[in-house]
């Protein structure tokens, strides 16, 4: 039976149709989707857990005043005691010595020039003996290096030859009285005050913060560490001079300076180096105006014992840890991992924050950068990088030409 127009006029068009969607899909849809860009896709951050961290409890002494502190940070991590300037006996000698070297400097090994005793230096020790100080034995003409003046200034803790150095390196005592000042003043040091160079006097005063800062000054001039760390020295004409810090060598002190005023007011200006984890950390502090020595010695010891422990090396990141992951509409997974692994040493009371920074990525392979987690602790930041732990590869044909809505 023959077709009549009307399914004549249809088919035609249906072919028309037909053939108009194979030239638009060839045209245009098929490129479009087979070669159209991928949506970038966007990592969602994983949530990790603080590292956790000790609570310092540091117990100081209920005697004088006292603190500790640590190079690694400003400040003081713990104090006691009046705020105000107290005495600091012997402890006057560092402040000398470094007036004294920020004027004549001297290398780390080096010897220095040459100082030869006169009779005002002869003066200096009678003055000293009348009045029981420490001193140490002088003659007219007697001739020492810079280096081993120092060593007998900051070892035996010689009161005469303080004044000798001073009076060497500034002319006169009144001149290195206003040289110290100015040396104090440059250094923020605003509580601490010189009258004299040895410190057999109690008008040598300062707090517990300044000495701190003192210790950090000391411990951090080369001459200064390597003298108050020796227990002994061999001085010419003099012989051998031994070092009035009993604790040194012990619980890792290696400094810094003693301080006696009469009985009842024991000092002590210290250093030490302890292990936390693979990390040193320098302590620094002073107890002053304890009843004696041995008790301001194990007083100093439970310092250094409690300052260590309110210390921890925490993990910030594990290597392969992840932070954050990619979850492609096509079924690709990845995460960005850490490529190493980073540990930092804590104190107690430290804020730690985090920051994952990633990027947004098309298709990557396994291994590729993705970013970096980075780690607040204190002032100091750790950047940590990270890695794409799998591929995010292209969907293929048969997805992007099944997803158009995906592609446009």
């Amino acid at each position: 039976m023959p077709l009549t127009q009307r399914q004549i006029f249809r088919r035609r068009r249906i072919v028309v149709f037909s053939a108009v969607a194979v030239a638009f899909s060839l045209t245009f849809y098929l490129p479009l989707t087979l070669l159209a860009p991928l949506d970038a896709i966007s990592a969602n951050v994983v949530p990790v857990a603080e590292p956790e961290v000790a609570v310092p409890e540091i117990t100081l002494p209920g005697y004088g005043v006292s603190a500790i502190g640590a190079l690694d940070r400003p400040g003081v991590l713990a104090q006691a005691g009046s705020a105000e300037a107290v005495p600091i006996a012997s402890i006057t000698k560092i402040i000398t010595s470094l007036v004294v070297l920020d004027a004549k400097p001297l290398a780390a090994d080096e010897a220095g020039p040459t100082i030869t005793f006169g009779q005002t230096d002869v003066d200096y020790y009678y003055d000293q003996l009348a009045q029981y100080g420490s001193v140490a034995p002088v003659y007219t003409g007697q001739q020492l290096s810079q280096r081993d003046v120092l060593t007998v200034v900051l070892l035996p803790s010689a009161n005469n030859y303080a004044q000798s150095l001073a009076h060497w390196a500034f002319g006169s005592e009144e001149a290195f009285v206003a040289a110290a000042a100015a040396w104090l003043d440059s250094k923020g040091l605003a509580d601490t005050t010189l009258t004299e160079a040895s410190g057999i006097q109690e008008t040598n005063r300062s707090t517990a913060a300044d000495l701190t800062e003192i210790a950090r000054l000391a411990i951090e001039n080369p001459v200064i560490a390597q003298i108050v760390s020796s227990s002994t020295a061999e001085i010419p004409g003099i012989g051998t001079v031994s070092n009035s810090n009993k604790l040194l060598g012990i619980d890792g002190v290696d400094g810094i300076k003693t301080g006696t005023l009469d009985e009842g007011w024991s000092c002590l200006l210290f250093s030490a180096d302890v292990s936390v984890g693979d990390t040193v950390i320098t302590l620094v502090g002073a107890v002053v105006g304890g009843p004696d020595h041995p008790t301001i010695n194990a007083a100093i010891q439970e310092l250094i014992a409690d300052a260590t422990a309110g210390y921890s090396e925490v993990t910030l990141a594990s290597v392969d840890e992840e932070f954050a992951e990619y979850d492609t509409p096509w079924g690709d997974e990845a995460s960005a991992i850490s490529e190493s692994t980073v540990s930092a040493v804590v104190w107690g009371e430290d804020e730690i924050s985090m920051s994952v920074n990633v990027p947004t990525v098309r298709t990557a392979d396994a291994g590729e950068s993705a970013g970096t987690v980075e780690f607040r602790v204190g002032d100091e930041t750790f950047s940590v990088p990270l890695v794409l732990s799998g591929e995010i590869d292209d969907p293929g044909p048969w997805w992007r030409l099944t997803n158009p809505a995906a592609m446009f």
